[in-house]
């Protein structure tokens, strides 16, 4: 018998999943959200045998492709056994009329995520601080040197033409969610398809890649335990992951305006972080990759959150998202959007800047 659980979950059916699939947890079971709403939900389940974690995808407005479980349950067991640090998964259920949605298990790996900001008492004074960019670009470039068809996952995408699918992709998701006009994705997508780059060798791509989805060492901040998210990964261009992770990542002195909507960018903007030209040099030395055109991979990141955020504030609007900090949640593709023209029109690149 399992107690009182957060939307989402099947308690009982869960529960008897839970008993066949991962016996040693026990019963019975409590389920506890860590975070819902913007992305698939998480919640921590414990029995008395242990403690392990529940992904399923959001409850309402789901876009095909997105938040595909058996996709991301396969990417962490191709990861489990290599110098990536993931956590393990325990079990995939795909029959929705279990949990109304399919859904896997995998192990609890303690650490503290950094997502708005520091806990007290962690990473205190900017030496601490200053090793936890660097932390972030190392796994980064170990990510991208998985031998990903050693590990199965050869088929796992398409990585030719990927920057172009990625820019056309985007744009049907935006029409899929948008809820309501806005120039400003229609003129982003015509200069990223104008300046589009040569990518590099294909890579593992993890798609959501940023401080706020790994889990810092609770006693080190220079050593990340595990890299969560991975509903979006696929193989493609490496540079993809390093642009979305620079536009959450605010320096000391930027100005408010020009962060991320909400804080996730703000726990980088505190004395003794890396700057994001430091954390590109580092990313360039990791990996031996030219980062020439990163400005295009930050406007194509920028883009790509615009149009996830729409996605969100649409799920918000029909009453279905989950968890805490939707209170006041206001529509923050318009200023997603207008940074990445501002980016864009201050690049090197002409074509990038619409010339």
């Amino acid at each position: 018998m399992a107690t009182e659980a957060p939307p989402g979950i099947d308690a009982a059916r869960v529960s008897r999943f839970v008993a066949e699939h991962v016996p040693s947890l026990g019963g019975p079971l409590r389920f506890a959200l860590i975070s819902g709403g913007r992305s698939n939900l998480t919640y921590r389940v414990v029995g008395p045998g242990g403690t392990c974690v529940l992904r399923r995808p959001p409850l309402g407005h789901v876009l095909a492709t997105a938040h595909d479980m058996a996709r991301e349950h396969r990417v962490l067991a191709a990861l489990a056994d290599t110098d990536v640090p993931v956590a393990r998964p325990l079990a995939l259920c795909t029959d929705a009329e279990v949990n109304g949605a399919p859904f896997y298990l995998m192990e609890y790996r303690a650490g503290v995520v950094a997502n708005e900001s520091l806990p007290a008492g962690f990473a205190e004074t900017p030496a601490e601080r200053r090793r936890i960019g660097p932390a972030l670009m190392d796994v980064l470039a170990r990510i991208h040197r998985v031998d990903f068809a050693a590990r199965g996952l050869a088929d796992f995408g398409r990585p030719d033409g990927y920057l172009e699918r990625q820019v056309r992709r985007w744009s049907k998701q935006w029409e899929q969610s948008k809820v309501a006009e806005l120039p400003e994705i229609d003129v982003l997508i015509a200069r990223l398809l104008a300046a589009l780059p040569k990518s590099p060798e294909p890579t593992l791509v993890h798609g959501d890649y940023r401080l706020g989805n790994v889990a810092l060492a609770p006693d080190d901040p220079g050593r990340i335990t595990a890299v969560f998210d991975w509903e979006m990964a696929t193989l493609g261009d490496p540079l993809a992951d390093l642009g979305y992770t620079l536009i959450y990542w605010a320096e000391v002195g930027d100005p408010v305006a020009e962060r991320m909507p909400g804080a996730f960018s703000s726990v980088s903007a505190q004395e003794g972080f890396a700057t994001r030209d430091e954390l590109v040099e580092e990313y360039a030395r990791r990996s031996g990759r030219d980062v020439g055109e990163v400005d295009f991979y930050r406007v194509l990141g920028l883009y790509k959150l615009a149009v996830i955020s729409e996605g969100i504030y649409a799920r918000f609007r029909q009453g279905k998202t989950v968890g805490e900090g939707f209170e006041n949640l206001q529509r923050s593709s318009v200023a997603l959007a207008r940074r990445a023209l501002a980016v864009a029109d201050a690049s090197s690149s002409r074509a990038l800047r619409g010339a």
